[in-house]
């Protein structure tokens, strides 16, 4: 599988499970939420814009992915919105490894910048670092409808929070073919 085939198979709407870890201080706490992922082409506006902000030829992306998420449907909890775009540029020809700029929704102003690499396994590794924090994400598929992911992030505090997801699939995006013939073409 290469990295657009990861892409592609992650497009769709999503029912996520977490339990987030705050390691520094024994603590830990479990959440749902509806995610949507739409995969938008290197010449859409959102990824001009990301990559114009950060100096990148946007012919060089392979365009973005824009995840949105929504806990409403966890019960008792505080509501929280938000969304995302991750715009991965390959390293040169092979797109297995590269860069990635990353916006989290409206409010954050500046973008953040980090690297990605697609393992022999098949998991897709994201790593960005801040002034303030060193943030690594892991996500791979167990089955067709079945994405699993885990998050580390330890900032300059001392804080440090682990989270592991399991991710089933509601639906595909409009347009595009079931996630077994989109596995199918990713098989050697």
């Amino acid at each position: 599988m290469d990295i657009r085939e990861f892409w592609y198979l992650s497009a769709g709407k999503w029912f996520s499970l977490r339990s987030n870890y705050y390691l520094d201080k024994g603590k830990a706490e479990n959440s749902q939420a509806d995610i949507a992922i739409d995969i938008l082409a290197p010449d859409s506006p959102q990824v001009l814009q990301l990559c114009q902000q950060n100096n990148i030829d946007p012919n060089l992306s392979l365009g973005g992915a824009l995840h949105s998420w929504d806990n409403s449907v966890d019960w008792g909890k505080p509501k929280q919105q938000g969304s995302s775009l991750i715009v991965l540029i390959p390293d040169g020809n092979n797109s297995r490894v590269g860069r990635l700029l990353k916006k989290a929704g409206h409010y954050q102003k500046a973008s953040s910048c980090g690297n990605y690499i697609l393992g022999k396994d098949e998991a897709l590794t994201l790593i960005v670092e801040t002034e303030g924090i060193y943030a690594q994400e892991r996500l791979w598929f167990a089955s067709n409808n079945l994405r699993l992911r885990t998050t580390f992030v330890k900032d300059t505090n001392g804080s440090t929070q682990t989270s592991f997801y399991s991710e089933i699939r509601k639906a595909l995006p409009k347009n595009q073919p079931s996630t077994t013939e989109a596995m199918a073409k990713s098989q050697p």
